[in-house]
């Protein structure tokens, strides 16, 4: 037996947690539990308990008859998001500019290659996704697990509603700052790395503020 084998409920927590992040579940849409057992071919019990901690974690609020949501973010929710990610994420850039190294900013070159692409062709689940694990990839780096995990908490948060702003706005309206942040990082600069990824983060939470502004997303 393989030791390192990922328990079957772990990965279905993933998986679901992914489809909220990415926002292939949208907000205010109730989706069945049984409908999430069938897309996520996993049985009852890991949904359940995936399904429980993720609405510990916000990202999930009951509807009753056995369905469940994405929450809808309120101009409310997203001041204190906002105020969190600003706060957090520029610390942990910062942080992490002490440990970098030429592999790790060749990595997160590699993925701003594919942050780029998915632009360019409007691909807006690409870009999210690339965009996840570029931001995750240096946050990581900071050795502050503790900042990490309330990090993706607020990304959970977010997520679903970036990627309604961005499929409503098209890809011109897609937050990338990264090029500033990654010459940053050649540079050593790690006051200029915080204040790049505050400005990436800020892109995306005033296209919110914008749709919400709008009548709502």
């Amino acid at each position: 037996m393989d030791a390192r084998k990922i328990p079957t409920h772990e990965i279905t927590y993933a998986r679901l947690r992914d489809m909220i992040l990415f926002g292939h579940l949208e907000p205010g849409a109730a989706v069945t539990i049984q409908g999430l057992i069938t897309e996520l071919a996993a049985g009852m019990t890991p949904v359940r308990e995936a399904i429980r901690r993720l609405t510990a974690e916000g990202a999930l609020e009951p509807q009753g008859n056995r369905r469940v949501s994405v929450p809808i973010l309120s101009q409310a929710m997203l001041e204190q998001v906002a105020f969190a990610r600003l706060t957090i994420e520029p610390k942990l850039a910062e942080m992490a500019a002490q440990h970098m190294t030429p592999a790790l900013i060749d990595r997160l070159q590699a993925i701003d290659t594919r942050v780029d692409a998915a632009i360019r062709a409007g691909d807006v689940p690409g870009y999210l996704e690339s965009n996840h694990a570029f931001h995750f990839c240096l946050y990581e780096a900071s050795g502050a697990p503790v900042l990490v995990d309330i990090a993706r908490s607020m990304w959970l948060r977010f997520g679903p509603s970036l990627r309604v702003v961005c499929v409503r706005f098209g890809s011109d309206v897609l937050p990338d700052i990264h090029s500033e942040a990654l010459a940053a990082m050649r540079s050593g600069d790690a006051i200029a790395l915080r204040g790049a990824i505050a400005r990436d983060i800020g892109q995306g939470i005033e296209q919110v503020q914008l749709a919400l502004a709008q009548g709502g997303i």
